[in-house]
């Protein structure tokens, strides 16, 4: 089995409804991991995510959240390597199905069950504070937050959950849950979006921003799609942007795009359908800039 730049799996649930997962080859042999989702479709409304035009169907079940990484690794053999890592990523918003995913990531770091290491099992989030905190305190998993902007303004309209938990008020309950967190970073995600949040000006904010945070920053390609607001910043871009970061103390990572050419990356899962999330108002000194993509 040759995985490329990635394999898309399609379930279709007891009820009919259909979940995307996604393996994502490392490159190194026996280190593949496995993108699972944990909501049909999403709630959240990021302006630069695809699976965010489907609004929220349901919340997947326990069993079947685990059912996706049993799949994936039986699907494998030892000529492509084995499962390693579990990212919850795919499709939804974990934290908003918080019950299930962390009995789910339970179940796979138990040495009854799946027996992955919890430094390997990632639960990503937009940003629910409540629910950060329960996490923290009730999983020994990995946590990953997408930050993808360095002020309100900016991340109210690409991540209408600023709305309700913003930036101070997620940030500052990071830096507080951490301290009784022994040797534990979270992961920032910051999805670069050419003239909207990739400026030199908010790598530098972002080193202030995350000043007394055990972290590491992951910086990611934009993945278009249609519709989309949006284009991805260039490689000279982003390489200019991690290098500020670093010079800034900052331990950051640039991820490249994969599976985008089949729309099984990053905010490209699921089908939204003919009725979708609204598009938010685009803020006036954006305007000029944005133009939808073909």
């Amino acid at each position: 089995m040759a995985l490329g730049r990635g394999l898309q799996i399609l379930f279709t649930l007891d009820d009919g409804l259909v979940i995307e997962t996604v393996i994502i080859p490392n490159g190194n042999r026996g280190r593949n991991t496995v993108c699972v989702s944990s909501q049909v479709g999403c709630a959240m409304n990021c302006q630069f995510c695809f699976t965010g035009r489907m609004g929220l169907r349901r919340n997947l079940t326990t069993a079947e959240i685990v059912e996706q990484a049993v799949f994936a690794r039986r699907l494998f053999t030892s000529e492509v390597g084995s499962i390693r890592n579990v990212v919850f990523m795919g499709m939804g918003e974990p934290l908003q199905n918080i019950e299930n995913v962390i009995r789910a990531a339970d179940i796979m770091v138990d040495e009854q069950g799946l027996h992955f290491s919890p430094n390997k099992v990632t639960i990503s989030t937009s940003g629910l504070v409540p629910q950060i905190k329960q996490f923290l305190r009730e999983s020994k998993c990995a946590l990953a937050v997408s930050l993808n902007a360095t002020t309100d303004e900016v991340r109210n309209w690409i991540m209408p959950i600023n709305r309700k938990y913003n930036l101070k008020l997620l940030l500052d309950t990071l830096r507080e849950e951490l301290r009784l967190k022994h040797k534990y970073k979270v992961l920032f995600e910051y999805v670069l979006l050419a003239g909207v949040n990739d400026s030199i000006d908010d790598a530098k904010r972002i080193i202030d921003l995350v000043k007394g945070i055990p972290c590491k920053i992951n910086l990611l390609t934009f993945n278009p799609h249609s519709g989309s607001h949006f284009q991805p910043s260039t490689n000279e871009k982003m390489i200019e942007f991690r290098n500020t970061l670093a010079e800034g103390g900052c331990v950051v990572f640039m991820r490249p795009s994969r599976g985008d050419d089949q729309m099984a990356a990053c905010g490209q899962l699921g089908n939204p359908g003919e009725l979708q999330a609204p598009l938010l108002k685009v803020p006036p000194r954006f305007q000029t800039l944005l133009e939808p993509l073909v």
